[in-house]
């Protein structure tokens, strides 16, 4: 009952988590938005001491339950394990296919200094933690969500918008999400690896590799429930050693290496002798315990608040809608062939609201994507950078920063970006608008354009007469930098202008101030 227990709320989480990435409307995200904020490594880097000291009671308490229904990436291993073991032939299946190894300990020590030193430089600012992300196991999986699930999803969606389109219905928005490149290969590798080793070997990336296993396999020692073998029972059949996924069952000595043990309670399944129990013993595997008998007491309360969704889909889908309504609106009059803008060359990039500063973000950014994914407007994209590898960054060719709009500092489970209210975010300046005067369309042309000022949602940029033209100034005191001057600017829109790039862009702040 205990591995029928894990199996099905595993899966839940799974689903949940990959729901989080792929569904843009933000539903899911509201009715559980605590789930990617248990992840171990994100917890640690925004210094959520609750969720860190409630890991590790349970860790000491229950073992590695955290790889089995928690850790995405450890779910995920299981399903491919599960998969390889189910296109065996029968026979092979029931026999098993793993045995008792050693502990891979200079192996699990390497990896898990490198991630260290890692983390550390990424802390100190000497490098992106991005870096160190990519050993995470809840980044992995979001990168991988984002470079497989969401295009099948978005595919989807789209299809669904075409057909409502065609008989006038519109209860689907269409999605224009673009991906990105290097994260699909970086996430083809990740893929490769982990689906290889769990294919071959069951948890052996788990125990090898993952650093959150190597620090949660130190306490697990500890643990206060384990599977323990009864040798009085036992008939030395091996059973649950070949069904053993992390090889961590010592069949001769009637051990359970703990630091390995992720709780799976497959041995407990496949033992016929019921010489398995998870329970609390002082156990001396070189005598016999007289109290090791059944007593598996487990309650598995997984409450999720029921909280009322405060964005649905058709909110989400007006958004997009209204985006794709203003990108046709470049030009004031007529029709003119449209291109793609090219984003300009910043002197600082542009981080979210709520990061606080480009240091405070590339210190404590892990590159999961979450925040990527779940964007309205679509304005953050992977950086290609080596200073901020993989992190989001902000451009406006797709869409601006919408003031009322908060969702990643809402979904940011790393402290990379601190939650913020509306009214908070209206107050904050992320960067500024400047305008290159040489490709306005009003100062260089004497064109009576404006769509600048006419966006500009806190009136920061007026028209003003110079030498019988009319430029924008920029109040850099009130312009708080959300990108709605450069996302509507048409020059780099319009083809015959024969200018990729906008007239106005926003340069970022290094430190966000106050407006």
């Amino acid at each position: 009952m205990l591995r029928y227990i894990r199996i099905a709320v595993a899966v839940v989480v799974l689903l949940a988590l990959t729901a989080v990435f792929v569904d843009f409307s933000g539903t899911v995200r509201d009715y559980i938005p605590w789930l990617q904020k248990i992840q171990l490594v994100p917890a640690l880097l925004s210094l959520n001491l609750v969720v860190v000291a409630l890991l590790a009671v349970l860790t000491l308490v229950m073992g590695r339950v955290y790889c089995s229904v928690i850790c995405p990436l450890g779910i995920f291993q299981d399903a491919v394990n599960w998969l390889s073991n189910r296109l065996r032939p029968k026979k092979k299946r029931k026999l098993g296919r793993f045995n008792h190894k050693p502990e891979a300990k200079k192996t699990r020590i390497v990896v898990f200094a490198v991630f260290l030193v890692l983390l550390v430089l990424g802390l100190f600012g000497v490098i992106a933690t991005s870096f160190a992300g990519l050993l995470d196991p809840y980044s992995a999986f979001g990168r991988m969500s984002t470079a497989f699930v969401v295009p099948g999803y978005n595919a989807v969606n789209n299809i669904l918008a075409d057909a409502d389109a065609a008989r006038e219905a519109y209860n689907y928005a269409h999605i224009a999400r673009s991906s990105s490149l290097l994260i699909l290969v970086i996430a083809s590798l990740t893929l490769l690896v982990v689906g290889v080793m769990a294919w071959t070997s069951g948890r052996d990336y788990c125990n090898k590799i993952c650093p959150v296993g190597t620090m949660l396999g130190f306490l697990s020692r500890y643990a206060w429930l384990r599977p323990v073998i009864d040798t009085d029972k036992c008939n030395g059949c091996r059973s649950c050693a070949r069904h053993c996924k992390c090889s961590c069952i010592d069949p001769v000595g009637h051990k359970v290496d703990m630091s390995r043990c992720v709780a799976c309670m497959d041995c407990i399944g496949v033992c016929k002798q019921g010489a398995i129990s998870y329970s609390h013993l002082t156990y001396n595997p070189e005598q016999k315990s007289e109290a090791a008998k059944n007593e598996s007491k487990k309650d598995a309360k997984k409450d999720a608040p029921k909280d009322p969704s405060r964005r649905n889909f058709i909110t989400t889908a007006a958004i997009v809608t209204a985006a794709a309504a203003a990108q046709a609106q470049k030009v004031d009059g007529g029709y003119a062939e449209l291109q793609k803008k090219k984003s300009p060359k910043r002197a600082v990039k542009v981080v979210p609201p709520g990061a606080q500063s480009l240091r405070n973000f590339t210190q404590k950014c892990t590159a999961c994507q979450l925040c990527i994914d779940n964007c309205p407007s679509q304005i953050l994209s992977p950086s290609t950078s080596i200073e901020t590898l993989l992190q989001p960054q902000m451009d406006f060719e797709n869409g601006y920063c919408r003031p009322e709009c908060t969702v990643c500092s809402e979904v940011c489970p790393a402290g990379a970006i601190t939650l913020i209210d509306a009214a908070q975010k209206s107050a904050i300046q992320i960067g500024r608008a400047v305008v290159d005067y040489e490709s306005c369309l009003s100062a260089s042309d004497g064109e009576k354009c404006g769509n600048c000022e006419r966006h500009c949602p806190t009136q920061a940029i007026q028209m003003v007469e110079v030498e019988g033209k009319l430029r924008p100034i920029v109040n850099a005191a009130i312009c708080i930098g959300c990108g709605s001057c450069e996302y509507h600017c048409p020059v780099g829109n319009v083809v015959s202008l024969g200018r990729e790039y906008p007239a106005i862009h926003v340069t970022g702040n290094e430190v966000h101030r106050k407006v």
